[in-house]
């Protein structure tokens, strides 16, 4: 989309454009080509319906990361996918809110301001900066439609001095030309200026599977899951920093967060008449002891990421199961077991065992009208299969 054509849709013309384009989505969505010919009828002009009809359909994409919002802001196709959600960026600004009451930060490489929209909600002075002059334009413009306060520029955020701001904030791109990039120095900007940046006061926003070994001492490594998924780790500088390693999980009840302070370890025992399942977060950020410690248990086996325990705890770090019974692990025994209970409908669960459920389940060839949940896993170094029901 050229600037021209955004400034164009945020005209009360432009506006009235994208009302009936979002409308066109809603009744005629996963047609692209009916919902064009729809806005064409309307706007005999080429670009501007296209972009109309782009922007109403990545508005309803948005929904899921920002809810409400996403029917005011403007996308590109790749910034919504980078964007973070409005949840897990609220919890971020909100935490450095509580840390620099009122101050200043600067987003360096805002994108479309997805986490610049968070800093201001959370009423800090926030500030971005981006070489893409398109998504600087659509940053300023989302601030606007939000009447959130703000303040953009292109230019190159790498050669910006930070110093001015009370902290900073960065999301170096991981993706390149050949899809995602796993060698930090293959960031951009690289794992070499992250580390410059983390000398100061600033935060960064880092792949969730970052080795505990690049995270720099004195820097906090925070991983965070929105509705069970873990989105995303971030970096937080020795003077923002309150702990080594956090799990930060978000859901429908709240959030809540686990550091290694509430670890005090736990060992090996044998399966008890429950069976926890940690939070992708608390298992990326090495907490799961905490959380067998939280439950009175202990762990199936030190090298797997279950809990199991002899009481009942509902937690919002871990999903619980009540063991029904052991059954045999062998396939050709497995599959008789099941029979014999008329389970047709099978959940398999795997950790540390080669099994690919899709696959074990054609062999198993259930028919039944039961449904089951299986979890396979080891226990104290054992294959074993554990027939489970949540609660």
């Amino acid at each position: 989309m050229e600037i021209e054509t955004l400034d164009w849709l945020r005209t009360s013309e432009g506006e009235r454009l994208l009302v009936h384009a979002s409308q066109a989505w809603t009744d005629h969505p996963g047609d692209p080509v009916r919902v064009a010919s729809v806005v064409r009828r309307l706007e005999p002009d080429a670009e501007k319906a296209a972009a109309a009809t782009t922007q109403a359909q990545l508005r309803a994409k948005a929904a899921t990361k920002f809810g409400d919002a996403a029917g005011l802001m403007f996308f590109t196709p790749d910034a919504l996918e980078q964007a973070t959600r409005a949840r897990v960026a609220d919890h971020r600004a909100a935490r450095l809110a509580a840390a620099i009451p009122g101050g200043s930060v600067i987003d360096l490489g805002c994108g479309i301001g997805g986490d610049l929209l968070a800093f201001a909600r959370a009423g800090l002075v926030a500030a971005g900066i981006d070489q893409d002059p398109v998504r600087v334009a659509m940053a300023e413009a989302n601030l606007a439609a939000l009447e959130l306060a703000g303040a953009v520029m292109v230019g190159d955020a790498t050669a910006l001095d930070p110093g001015g701001f009370d902290a900073a904030f960065a999301d170096p791109a991981r993706r390149g030309g050949r899809g995602r990039v796993f060698d930090v120095e293959g960031w951009t900007p690289p794992w070499s200026w992250v580390l410059d940046l983390l000398a100061g006061r600033a935060l960064v926003k880092v792949a969730p599977g970052i080795g505990h070994d690049l995270v720099p001492p004195g820097v906090e490594a925070e991983w965070v899951s929105d509705g069970g998924e873990v989105k995303e780790a971030v970096l937080w500088s020795p003077g923002l920093a309150t702990t080594d390693r956090r799990a930060t999980v978000i859901g429908a009840g709240g959030l809540a967060t686990l550091t290694e302070d509430d670890d005090p370890g736990a060992e090996v025992r044998e399966v008890g008449a429950y069976l926890y399942e940690p939070d992708g977060a608390v298992i990326r950020a090495g907490l799961v002891t905490a959380v067998a410690a939280g439950v009175g248990g202990g762990l199936v086996d030190e090298h797997i990421a279950y809990v199991t325990g002899d009481d009942a705890f509902r937690t919002p770090f871990a999903r619980g199961y009540r063991v029904v019974e052991h059954l045999p692990y062998r396939e050709k025994q497995l599959r008789a077991a099941l029979h014999e209970r008329r389970i047709g409908r099978l959940t398999i669960k795997k950790r540390g065992v080669q099994v690919v459920p899709d696959e074990l389940r054609k062999r198993l060839a259930l028919k039944g009208e039961e449904e089951g949940t299986l979890v396979l896993t080891r226990v104290a170094g054992q294959g074993t299969a554990l027939l489970v029901e949540p609660f």
